[in-house]
């Protein structure tokens, strides 16, 4: 059989390595076959290829050194750094991540880390200081054979950057495409994808859509944002694609704009009626921004467009589970489960679920296969969730050894600490509720239980002056917790008799 047509069988048939070695063994032979080379280059950045439209964790160097800044005291409903809408649910019924959106059910990247103002703050973020830096297609670098150039060398990389002739490639449409995706996906390295992308757009006179757009990527990559949205809008006036659209909402998003990317999303949504990725992108600004009724409806949209969107059920459940509705949101838990996903995290969830819905027999089982199957990043939840259910049945003591050993999984899980400071306020032992509920507020900012328990103590202590200043810090996170405003209003009155 042609070695050449194996090779391309195999690339069709996704078996990468398998296209990648036979075609270093035609480069062995002729090291000028181009066909062996572009398929190659193609081989090896599918191997690792990263969807650019959902990756955009960031991390803590672009969070304290972006100079993109639209405006410190941003408008009620218009920032999803400061999401400030008194629409939906409230921090006392569903909890809120590091900076201060509502805890979303699906897990993607960007949901649950903060964005925090100082390097203290960003170093205590769990999230953010396992990933500092975005997920990039940098960590999945190996030892690759290579040529030099077009030339073979059997120690080198594939592909030497510095001798390659940017303008002689750019003008070689089929081979350009390629070459890009392997210096930007393979090698990241960003800045020789930008030159051979500027050259490759001049060589075809500003008319081809697909170059700006990854003109745009390599902005974006480089945080130049104003610039990566004029090459978008452009391509957009070119060619209007899906992906695009994407590109263009992603940027308004990163630089704090979600009005401005749901406008996108519907621009999007004339042009392409129904699809899922602009309704998904919308539902996600909505909840960031804690408008829950219109993100639900949007999820309910993407339902029935896709009725197997993973993330659209998950967010729904958790939508209805926190509006005091476990029996509807155990339906889709179960959906989920016949959908064949299998983890911690859904079995967590289930088990909360049926004890609210009072189906106990299936709670302790549901908590036991959590905690089988739980990694060290979900133990201490499933921990902690535990001991809400023993709290709920009245077993303190049991509540007491599973907040603990949620602390052994994750000594930075702030809620196990509150909990543990409430339990040992109730037993009279004060001095140890005092330093569980230091060590929550310190580790979660965006917390104000700690913050009303710690001033509650206080005030129970005699200790005016500090039941003050916590449950100032109390309301400035949550301005509408009654019990917070209640004492609050029997301090100012002792301060006024005094």
């Amino acid at each position: 059989m042609d070695p050449m047509f194996l090779a391309l069988s195999f690339y069709r048939r996704r078996k990468y390595q398998q296209s990648v070695d036979i075609c270093s063994q035609l480069l062995a032979k002729n090291p000028y076959d181009q066909a062996a080379w572009t398929l190659k280059m193609k081989g090896l950045t599918e191997q690792i290829y990263v969807d650019e439209v959902e990756v955009d964790e960031v991390g803590i160097a672009e969070t304290l050194m972006d100079d993109n800044v639209i405006s410190n005291v941003s408008r009620p409903g218009t920032s999803l750094i400061r999401p400030t809408s008194g629409v939906g649910n409230s921090p006392g019924v569903r909890p809120t991540s590091q900076s201060g959106r509502p805890l979303s059910g699906f897990m993607r990247p960007g949901t649950q880390s903060a964005r925090p103002g100082t390097m203290e703050q960003a170093i205590r973020t769990p999230r953010t200081a396992q990933t500092a830096r975005p997920v990039s297609s940098a960590s999945g670098r190996y030892v690759r054979l290579g040529t030099a150039s077009m030339l073979s060398s059997p120690d080198g990389p594939f592909i030497n950057l510095a001798r390659l002739d940017m303008a002689k490639y750019a003008a070689k449409p089929n081979l350009a495409k390629a070459l890009f995706e392997y210096i930007f996906h393979h090698e990241n390295d960003v800045r020789n994808a930008l030159e051979l992308a500027a050259l490759a757009t001049q060589a075809v006179q500003f008319k081809d859509w697909w170059w700006k757009v990854q003109l745009g990527k390599c902005y974006y990559r480089l945080g130049l944002f104003r610039d990566a949205e004029k090459q978008f809008e452009s391509a957009l006036n070119d060619q209007s694609m899906v992906d695009t659209y994407l590109y263009v909402a992603k940027v308004f998003i990163r630089l704090d704009q979600p009005l401005a990317a749901i406008k996108v999303y519907n621009q999007g949504l004339e042009k392409f009626p129904d699809q899922v990725p602009f309704l998904l992108g919308q539902a996600r600004i909505y909840e960031g921004l804690n408008e829950d009724s219109k993100a639900v409806a949007l999820y309910k949209g993407v339902l029935r467009q896709d009725n197997m969107c993973i993330e659209a059920v998950a967010c729904i459940a958790t939508h209805y589970f926190y509006n005091d509705q476990p029996e509807i949101a155990l339906k889709f838990y179960r959906r989920l489960l016949q959908m064949g996903i299998y983890n911690a995290e859904l079995y967590n969830n289930v088990g909360l679920c049926c004890f609210y819905a009072q189906q106990y027999d299936m709670t302790l089982t549901c908590f036991l296969r959590a905690l089988s199957i739980a990694t060290d990043a979900t133990l201490a939840d499933v921990w902690y969730n535990i001991g809400h259910v023993a709290l709920g049945i009245g077993d303190s003591s049991l509540a007491y050894q599973c907040f603990r050993l949620a602390l052994s999984a994750d000594n930075n899980h702030a809620e196990a600490y509150n909990n543990l400071g409430v339990i040992e306020m109730r037993k009279g032992r004060i001095e140890m509720a005092c330093a569980f509920f230091q060590a929550s507020f310190n580790i979660s900012s965006q917390m104000f239980e700690p913050h009303y328990n710690y001033a509650l103590l206080a005030d129970k202590m005699g200790d005016l002056q500090t039941s003050y200043n916590a449950i100032r810090k109390s309301l400035e996170v949550f301005d509408k917790h009654s019990d917070s405003k209640s004492l609050m209003k029997a301090l100012q009155q002792h301060f006024t008799i005094i």
